[in-house]
């Protein structure tokens, strides 16, 4: 291993650790080890090298690196909007949320006993949601405003049955937001029109999407246009800011069906178009195609109010090519932000901020027209569009000679959008720009009233906790009560196989809140945003030179959108043949169930390939699978190392066979944790992989998002790639969460090719570790040719099962008493666990985790010896919280001291579950996704 100094902190092993590990192995070295488990047919010839690279940087040189690109950006005053606009994050909110790792390092709350503070936090969003929009549920939050379009289309699409594949779109929308939708319809075989729901007499569709307020600014009556796609038996979506409906009347008023829209101006910095969190809210009567995560209210076995997620919480592992959304996580961290930006201020707060920047609209709209400008809207909130014949040009640059951006939108056109972070100096300076004088300071002069039909009337935000938590004290001291509900990896090993848990070093993290990086608009000109770009750039190479492959797009703002990305780039290729009946992918049972339902998106029909009992895809069911499709086939899906955790010695078999019968290789990056340094992807036989830069590299998963879903491709698909002039747009930014690359930056900046080679090398051996010390306790399912696996490992838990009742939701339970997160539930064969070290743990950490193991080893066998009965047990009552083991009596069989403290947990520092097991059923029977009343909580 090297000794790189920031390698040392971010791999959690020594090489005394590693020579003892080995030892426990029976292996001799650490290259021994990867020779019996990565196959020979795939391994890298050469060390893993990084263009620009001349040797890693330290942590100081790698953030004088980032401050030169930094310095390289002009984070000039943005009144662009389009959807993006400036905002001030609460010191309070960034550093006790955004720069916490209590709150960052958490995982998407599966095990809600765990997770109940970000539970909470996402029901506060929720609520403010679904009261801004006056429609009774909404969702944790999806990806962005123009991805929630899309899914809000697919739902309408869904929900009605027998019309036209037509949807109409207003023609107000947000350029960006029509690009996705546009994107998402063709494959689908949906049309998308363009049309003016006030000017035009609209055809029959399935829905319709209005902008409210309009991209323009525009504030209309969307009344009249509802009521039009009603009359034609289609739904009504609206995409609505959320900071203008504390004004406006909610669309769920105005009879909308499915509302949509962006969280970023309730405290999310504009980061260069991401990650921020968009909404999805709806009526009681499509709960259940609403997409995402949705948290509900449940009991657990004492009755206590209990948060969970609700109804088929990961439903595309169970519905696969059937499932509504190939959304798996979301924006979790940015929504939790936003929830508390809106906790902060209270609807009093969120109305003030509405009403300053309306105020400053307002203004500008009575200047330009008292100095003869025509403007195109006569009732606006925070954006005014100004028709300026020949003048746009010239007008939005004399602005930018005063620090601002306007909005060019065409020669004739000039876009003008307020927030809270501009006041009365920005708007005189927007007023010399089109050389007129302002008509007083907006602050003095009262805006006209709203129409009756557009002013908001209804309450919202009435819940207690909006009301609170006025003073900072209060604040801070709810949000740490909160954080010190959850186990997260500022706690403890999060051993999830699937999902890479690793270290988020503070130091890859320092650059994001830069005002440099984190105040920039999407859409700014780009001689303003030389240095982010630069970044991107660099980052784009550096993981083409890790896996292998031509180039690589990070455009993709989560991992299944950069699946959508892959297979979309494969239909391009083949259509530009014209081979547009290739339409087939094949998919193995085995794989990820977010694989079936990107296929489906991608207007692909699957078809399952066969694995076989070592978890392997079945060659010769692929080879006749192949063999029958090999005019239509598209595609196969593959995920490497396979979901069963181990290297499949026939991986360039399948890749020569696909390509054989005229198909693409999509290869899914969800492992590549194990291959990195190792085998490069786009050279062993994939024509195309999406990487998941919030587990291999690093970005936090954040409780579930943000994350960011690369995709790279092989020469002959870079036209396809999103961003290029043919490919489709995957998400709203051209780069994505741009926001966050830093991190992944800075993470491989500091690791170098040697330090990457080293982490890949060390997860591999503490997976390795872990199968060896807990095989005879817990058998491991699946293992390669020579007995070993790759970076994770399945435990077989059905023999036990079968034997005595307990089941992995019982051992998952029972070791929250131990203090450690489970490891995957029965995915990718139920009744298992799958485990997954990464290189970050210590091997302290991993010995307590598998100590942990064996101790609920022999609680299993005292039931098997018949000493306990299975329902007495400790397992079966397990999580146990401090109210059970203090008020009233106790009549178990087995002791307070043996339910609190089992074998080697200490005292100090114990993690205390703050509910005991949730009662998951009832939850859906009796859906409640909103703040539950503080009666609720009373004994």
């Amino acid at each position: 291993m090297t000794a790189h100094p920031f390698t040392t902190r971010h791999i959690g092993m020594d090489d005394g650790d590693v020579a003892r590990m080995l030892e426990t192995l029976g292996r001799g070295s650490l290259d021994e080890l990867l020779d019996a488990t990565v196959p020979t047919t795939i391994r890298q010839s050469e060390p893993l090298t990084l263009t620009g690279f001349t040797g890693a940087a330290s942590e100081d040189a790698a953030l004088e690196e980032l401050r030169e690109m930094a310095g390289m950006n002009q984070p000039l005053t943005s009144l662009i909007g389009q959807g993006y606009y400036g905002t001030v994050t609460p010191p309070v909110i960034r550093r006790n949320v955004l720069e916490n790792p209590s709150w960052y390092t958490a995982y998407t709350p599966y095990q809600p006993e765990i997770s109940q503070g970000r539970l909470e936090a996402l029901l506060n969003f929720q609520t403010v949601v679904a009261d801004l929009t006056g429609l009774p549920l909404a969702n944790a939050s999806l990806l962005d405003e123009g991805t929630a379009a899309a899914e809000a289309m697919t739902m309408a699409r869904r929900a009605v049955r027998g019309a036209p594949d037509t949807f109409l779109v207003d023609a107000d929308v947000h350029p960006q937001t029509l690009s996705v939708l546009q994107t998402r319809a063709e494959p689908l075989g949906v049309k998308v029109a363009s049309v003016d729901p006030w000017d035009d007499e609209l055809p029959e569709a399935f829905g319709l999407l209005l902008q409210y307020p309009g991209s323009g600014g525009a504030v209309r009556d969307l009344r009249p246009a509802i009521d039009a796609i009603h009359d034609h038996g289609g739904l009504a979506i609206v995409a609505a800011d959320p900071l203008a409906l504390t004004l406006l009347t909610p669309p769920g008023e105005m009879g909308a069906d499915i509302a949509v829209g962006s969280t970023q101006r309730f405290g999310v910095p504009m980061w260069f178009g991401g990650p921020h969190a968009a909404y999805i809210s709806t009526s009681e009567d499509y709960k259940r195609t609403l997409p995402g995560r949705l948290v509900g209210v449940s009991v657990d076995t004492k009755g206590r109010p209990a948060n969970r997620l609700a109804l088929q919480t990961r439903e595309q592992h169970i519905r696969r090519e059937k499932a509504t959304s190939n959304i798996c996580t979301a924006q979790v961290l940015l929504a939790v932000a936003a929830g508390f930006y809106a906790t902060y201020h209270g609807p009093d707060g969120l109305t003030r901020v509405a009403d300053h920047c309306r105020r400053l609209a307002t203004t500008l709209s009575a200047s330009l027209t008292a100095g003869g400008i025509e403007i195109v809207a006569d009732v606006v909130f925070d954006t005014v569009t100004a028709r300026v014949p020949g003048r746009a040009e010239a007008i939005a640059d004399a602005a930018r000679e005063s620090g601002l951006l306007l909005r060019r939108i065409d020669a004739d056109h000039v876009g003008i959008s307020f927030d809270e972070t501009t006041g009365q100096d920005d708007l005189e300076a927007v007023c010399a720009a089109f050389g007129i004088d302002p008509v007083g300071h907006h602050d003095e002069i009262d805006p006209p009233a709203l129409p009756d039909a557009l002013a908001r009337t209804s309450e919202f935000m009435t819940h207690p906790v909006f009301h609170a938590h006025r003073n900072e004290t209060s604040f801070m001291r709810y949000v740490r009560g909160l954080a010190a509900k959850d186990l997260a990896l500022d706690r403890a090993m999060i051993p999830l196989g699937s999902c890479t848990m690793k270290l988020n070093a503070a130091v890859e993290l320092e650059a994001i809140s830069w005002h440099q990086f984190a105040d920039i608009h999407p859409f700014a000109p780009e001689d303003t945003t030389a240095g982010s770009r630069l970044m991107v750039e660099q980052l784009e190479q550096w993981l083409a030179d890790i896996t292998g492959y031509a180039a690589v797009s990070v455009q993709p703002n989560a991992g299944s959108q950069g699946e959508l990305a892959g297979l979309l780039a494969i239909r391009g290729y083949h259509g530009s043949r014209g081979d547009t009946q290739r339409d087939v992918c094949l998919i193995p049972s085995s794989a990820h169930g977010t694989n079936a339902a990107s296929a489906v998106m991608a207007g692909m029909r699957v078809v399952v390939v066969a694995t076989t009992d070592a978890g392997a895809v079945d060659i010769d069911d692929l080879r006749a699978k192949a063999e029958a499709h090999a005019d239509t086939l598209a595609a196969i899906m593959v995920t490497y190392p396979s979901t069963a955790g181990v290297f499949e010695q026939g991986i360039t078999d399948i890749c020569d066979i696909v390509h054989e019968h005229g198909g693409q290789v999509y290869l899914d990056g969800a492992n590549l944790n194990a291959l990195v340094g190792l085998a490069q992807p786009g050279k062993f036989g994939a024509d195309v992989s999406h990487l998941n830069l919030h587990k291999t590299f690093c970005i936090p998963h954040g409780g579930g998002g943000p994350g960011v879903g690369p995709v790279a491709v092989g020469a002959h698909l870079v036209p396809f790639l999103p961003g290029s002039a043919a490919a489709p747009a995957i998400s709203a930014a051209v780069n994505g969460s741009a926001g966050i690359l830093a991190i992944p930056w800075a993470y491989i900046r500091m690791m170098g090719g040697e330090g990457l080679t080293d982490a890949t090398s060390v997860a591999i051996l503490s997976a390795n570790y872990i199968a060896e010390r807990l095989k005879d306790a817990f058998p491991v399912l699946y293992t390669g040719e020579h007995g070993t696996v790759a970076h994770e490992c399945i435990l077989d838990l059905r023999p036990l099962t079968k034997e005595t009742g307990i089941t992995n939701e019982d051992v998952a339970k029972r070791l929250i008493d131990y203090g450690f997160h489970a490891p995957t539930m029965s995915f990718p064969v139920p009744g298992t666990l799958m485990v997954e070290p990464t290189e970050s743990e210590p091997l302290v950490e991993v010995d307590r985790f598998c100590d942990a193991m064996l101790a609920i080893r022999e609680e299993i066998a005292a039931v098997e010896r018949g000493e306990v009965a299975v329902e007495d047990s400790a397992l079966r009552h397990a999580p146990h919280t401090v109210e059970d083991l203090l008020v009233g009596e106790w009549d178990r069989t087995y002791s307070r001291e043996d339910a609190a403290f089992p074998v080697g947990v200490e005292r100090a520092g114990k993690y205390w579950s703050p509910v005991s097991r949730i009662d998951q059923a009832y939850g859906d029977k009796n859906l409640v996704c909103a703040c539950p009343p503080p009666e609720a909580f009373e004994d």
